[in-house]
């Protein structure tokens, strides 16, 4: 009789054997979060390419906290904050970067809506920021 595996099976057996597979998957996955904010499919990602580098409780042993507080932040509905997705991503061995959209041109126009950002908001010119106790001062 034929053994059958699952997915996520079939998946841990290419991560584990093919590493940049893994990060290309691992990248797919960001790319995927960027075009539609869906972050449980994106964390679900990296939880699958964390289970083929060791588990939870290895990358959380690397990247110096408790295993329940990675578990947490995988099965989260919200996105993790950018040091921590850089720490997690330094404990796997790979990191961020910056790349040009590929249809992007020289004068891509930010407000577009092929390219969501949220508009910048105007600081009050007579805001003074100081680095002691993180007063903000009008002057």
């Amino acid at each position: 009789m034929r053994e059958y595996r699952t997915w996520e099976e079939i998946l841990m057996e290419r991560f584990t054997s093919d590493w940049e597979e893994a990060i290309g998957y691992l990248d797919v996955a960001l790319e995927e979060y960027q075009e539609d904010g869906d972050t449980p499919f994106f964390l679900w990602g990296l939880q699958n390419v964390i289970e083929a580098r060791g588990g939870v409780s290895e990358v959380a042993k690397k990247i110096g906290i408790a295993p329940q507080v990675l578990s947490g932040l995988l099965s989260s509905e919200e996105a993790p904050r950018l040091d921590t997705l850089s720490t997690i991503l330094q404990g796997l061995g790979c990191r961020l970067s910056i790349q040009p959209l590929k249809d992007a041109s020289s004068d891509l126009h930010y407000a577009d809506e092929s390219y969501p950002v949220a508009p910048r908001e105007t600081t009050d010119p007579n805001l003074e920021v100081t680095t002691e106790g993180n007063d903000l001062r009008s002057t």
